[in-house]
């Protein structure tokens, strides 16, 4: 009986204000859909950390007469730049990558992407050595030593390119952070608002409840349920866009970038990752926002 009176009041004060209640729902679902946006991002940056952490190499490319004329390094000034490498303190490991053996990896690398691999040939990619450093402080040292010497075009650090791609994206996930925030603050002050007109129109029922000996805690009870409630359903919808964004953008629109390999695919398993995190985030948001604005602002 008291179950049954309880999920009733708390259907109709749905009800009663169905305008506030949408809104309220939307903006929660809006918050946790840029959360989920960002949780997303963290996840893709943990994963390419992952993938490419092992991979970084310092590459010393070559020049284009080296690159036309010496497919395997055996002739000068190559093989003597190798030799030096080799030799170079904190170099762990060097290896030679051909024109050839470049443009081979270009259409691995792009299998997916047929009208790029059409206009790029091999004359376009150089030779270059790759190396390994067990300790990447010395990449300034190696860098000065050999950028000017005949036969290098240039030097650089793949983890310098990786760390300004870790930059673009821990600015995008910091900016979802920053607006889902907002919109969080905007919904916490709609379930406030919410529950206290809700309890201000109900105020004549709750008020002989406690004069037949109702608890303050059952009084307050489909307040909070109701909060609880909104909250849920704007979870739910911000997983369902997430889901959208998946098949409308991510799979159609950042096809091109996804599918190089690059960066990593997000899959529905990470949406389903993220899914527990802000239905509980909804709930316990919504639950204790409820319960402060009840106890602070509402006498029942």
């Amino acid at each position: 009986m008291r179950a049954s009176f309880v999920f009733s009041e708390v259907v109709n004060g749905l009800r009663r204000n169905v305008t506030m209640t949408i809104a309220m729902i939307l903006t929660t679902a809006i918050s946790l859909g840029l959360l989920g946006g960002g949780l997303l991002v963290v996840r893709l940056i943990d994963r390419m950390q992952e993938t490419y952490q092992n991979q970084v190499e310092v590459v010393v490319f070559m020049t284009d007469d080296v690159s036309a004329n010496d497919s395997t390094c055996s002739k000068q000034p190559c093989a003597g730049i190798l030799s030096d490498l080799k030799q170079t303190s904190g170099v762990e490991s060097v290896s030679y990558e051909s024109r050839q053996e470049a443009f081979d990896h270009f259409n691995k690398l792009f299998e997916s992407q047929p009208q790029l691999r059409e206009v790029v040939r091999p004359e376009a990619l150089p030779a270059s050595l790759r190396l390994k450093l067990d300790d990447p402080a010395r990449f300034a040292a190696i860098k000065q030593e050999f950028k000017g010497r005949t036969g290098v075009d240039s030097v650089v650090n793949q983890a310098q390119y990786l760390k300004d791609l870790f930059g673009v994206l821990n600015g995008v996930r910091n900016a979802t952070f920053a607006i889902a925030l907002i919109q969080a603050l905007a919904a916490l002050m709609l379930i406030s608002n919410t529950i206290q007109l809700s309890a201000f129109n109900r105020r004549t029922e709750t008020g002989i409840m406690r004069l037949v000996g109702a608890t303050r805690w059952y009084t307050q009870l489909p307040f909070l349920l109701e909060a609880v409630v909104s909250g849920l359903v704007g979870a739910v919808l911000a997983v369902g866009g997430l889901l959208m964004s998946k098949v409308l953008f991510i799979d159609k629109v950042m096809a091109p970038v996804l599918g190089t390999g690059v960066i990593p695919r997000i899959g529905y398993a990470d949406i389903l990752y993220v899914s527990p995190i802000l239905l509980l985030v909804a709930g316990g948001i919504s639950a204790i926002t409820g319960y402060l604005t009840l106890r602070l602002y509402v006498r029942l």
